[in-house]
């Protein structure tokens, strides 16, 4: 099973799965999946840092500026927001051995789920149950 996840997506993700109530061995499964989508999420966050230094004026500490708006300083906005848009539409993979238990664990978590899901919640279940079916066989 292979499942493939934007980069925009990893939080809300986190934060669905974080609320299910879950015991055993379906818990420790999800907290796995937890911390390794966590780990990518942290990645990301470093990529749209290392992106706002290149897309922002910088002050003396090579920090991108911020203007009173609270907004960043960016030289080319349109370069910035195509920039951004291909880093959040980048895809994490996770495939392979020892996470093949946990991915059919977590599925059986989803797909099985009875809890409702609304507005923004039920966009991001969707999308990750979406996932899961694409991932399978594979």
């Amino acid at each position: 099973m292979i499942v493939r996840i934007e980069k925009s997506k990893l939080a809300a993700i986190i934060n669905l799965l974080y609320d299910l109530p879950l015991k055993g061995k379906q818990s420790r499964h999800r907290t796995k999946f937890i911390k390794l989508l966590h780990e990518r999420l942290e990645e990301y966050r470093e990529d749209i840092k290392q992106l706002l230094k290149e897309h922002c004026n910088l002050d003396e500490s090579g920090e991108p500026v911020v203007k009173d708006d609270n907004t960043y300083d960016v030289k080319d906005i349109e370069a910035y927001i195509k920039d951004k848009k291909e880093l959040d539409e980048e895809e994490i993979v996770i495939e392979g051995g020892d996470v093949q238990g946990m991915l059919k664990t977590v599925k059986e978590i989803l797909f099985n789920c009875d809890r409702e899901f609304r507005g923004e919640e039920a966009m991001i279940y969707d999308y990750i149950c979406e996932k899961f079916e694409e991932g399978e066989g594979k």
